[in-house]
């Protein structure tokens, strides 16, 4: 881990190779990601159950690649109570959290019109969760409760199994407490191939959301379109800007948080002091030392981690505008204060007693956030990646008529002669008499969360 000074030459080459990142996909696993799709586009189960004895070591076929009712009661069993206690308390504070983003259909009325939105699920969504050494259960519950309070009537999961041809217990647990109602036993660009194109075995979604590796971030590129999609995944990232009072060894903890993710993942802190960025690698050293994956986080690390001594907290929030990371700590005395500066961000944690980490699991926000840089633009994953909003205009021929002549203009001058035409052609004749009642419409009444 570095320590810079902001604005020198070393710092400014850091920074460079962080944004460098963002955006960039190899060209050798775009292409390796783009012959998996074709192959299980044309060739269906059988590519698919080839993969998943390359890249996964198991052999599948039709009667076993979906997860039985029988699995998930076995899991239920094996899983420690009390780690369904946590996974039934993260829920509880996900779906309490997700239920206040659901969109209700709306009209607006005035004399001879009524416009608004129709606001319905999408019919079938696939999770994709990374799979095989590890299991993710907070990824399911993050990535299935807002689906299922959205109203999708079927949510299909893709997880790579284990050697043995086990799905991880406490990931078919989550997707049941979550309310997925199909979970099969394939990762990778596989997975996301069956799910956009369709086979034999897995039927076609409509959107496939949630993370993976570089690969599986490949194929949802090359399938959008084909598909809808929740956002790019990049490696994980942590920016904390920190004050004088900030405590050394919780800044340390959450940086390492992220770094043990992956070599690729970023760990950065800003800072004014002196004093607290030179505790810093102290403490960050001495803390890496005892993880079991140690040389992940240190591989992070000597890439892409460092502690820049910055002027002041503003030099700070600007510089952290530009990198607009995943996760922003604010780990100052009054970060409220500092909030109004903050621009781009995915999820922002607030002071010392928030770390990173709360978000992960039990916070209530999702986190499914945008990555390499991406919060400039992008939002973390809701409720809305699984309604389509629908506009609906109804109006009567008076207030067609009288908004005529502003129609026609405009048609007009965009040079769209049969635009205009298809406006006055209703003054011409008769037709058939479609149009707003005379009486006010009844709304229907909001529509209530699905709880699974």
């Amino acid at each position: 881990m570095k320590l810079l000074t902001a604005g020198s030459r070393e710092c400014e080459a850091f920074f460079s190779r962080l944004r460098g990142r963002q955006g960039s996909m190899p060209a050798e696993v775009e292409q390796s990601a783009r012959a998996i799709l074709e192959s299980v586009r044309t060739r269906g189960d059988a590519a698919l159950f080839e993969q998943a004895e390359r890249f996964d070591g198991v052999r599948l076929d039709p009667g076993s690649v979906r997860v039985a009712p029988q699995e998930i009661r076995d899991a239920y069993a094996a899983l420690a109570p009390a780690s369904l206690e946590a996974l039934k308390t993260a829920a509880s504070r996900i779906r309490a959290f997700h239920s206040r983003q659901l969109r209700a259909s709306w009209f607006s009325e005035e004399e001879g019109a009524i416009v608004g939105q129709l606001c319905r699920p999408l019919e079938r969504v696939g999770i994709y969760v990374p799979g095989g050494t590890a299991a993710y259960p907070s990824t399911v519950i993050m990535c299935a409760i807002p689906a299922a309070i959205a109203g999708v009537p079927e949510i299909v999961m893709c997880t790579p199994v284990r050697r043995d041809g086990r799905v991880a217990s406490a990931v078919l647990v989550a997707a049941d407490l979550a309310g997925v109602s199909e979970i099969y036993k394939v990762g990778g660009v596989q997975a996301v191939a069956a799910m956009a194109y369709g086979t034999a075995s897995i039927l076609k979604v409509d959107k496939i959301v949630g993370p993976g590796n570089v690969y599986v971030a490949a194929a949802k590129r090359l399938i959008f379109g084909q598909v809808g999609i929740d956002l790019i995944a990049g490696p994980t990232e942590l920016l904390i800007i920190a004050d004088e009072e900030a405590w050394a060894a919780w800044a340390a903890a959450d940086l390492l948080s992220q770094a043990e993710h992956d070599p690729l993942s970023s760990a950065v802190l800003l800072t004014p002091s002196q004093r607290l960025a030179e505790e810093m690698l102290d403490e960050v050293k001495r803390q890496v030392a005892t993880l079991p994956r140690r040389q992940i986080a240190e591989a992070s690390l000597e890439a892409y981690g460092a502690i820049v001594v910055v002027k002041d907290l503003d030099e700070a929030a600007d510089l952290g505008n530009k990198l607009a990371p995943e996760h922003l700590e604010l780990m100052v005395k009054d970060p409220w204060a500092l909030l109004p500066r903050v621009k781009h961000a995915g999820a922002i944690f607030m002071g010392g007693t928030s770390p990173e980490v709360l978000g992960d699991y039990v916070a209530g926000p999702n986190h499914v956030l945008p990555t390499s840089g991406t919060a400039r633009f992008a939002s973390s994953l809701s409720v809305d990646d699984f309604q389509r909003r629908t506009s609906l205009i109804a109006f009567s021929r008076e207030k067609l008529e009288a908004l005529e002549p502003a129609m026609v203009e405009l048609a007009r001058l965009e040079g769209l002669e049969a635009h205009a035409r298809a406006a006055t052609i209703r003054r011409e004749g008769r037709g058939p008499k479609c149009e707003v009642r005379e009486e006010p419409t009844p709304h229907p009444a909001p529509r209530t969360p699905h709880v699974p």
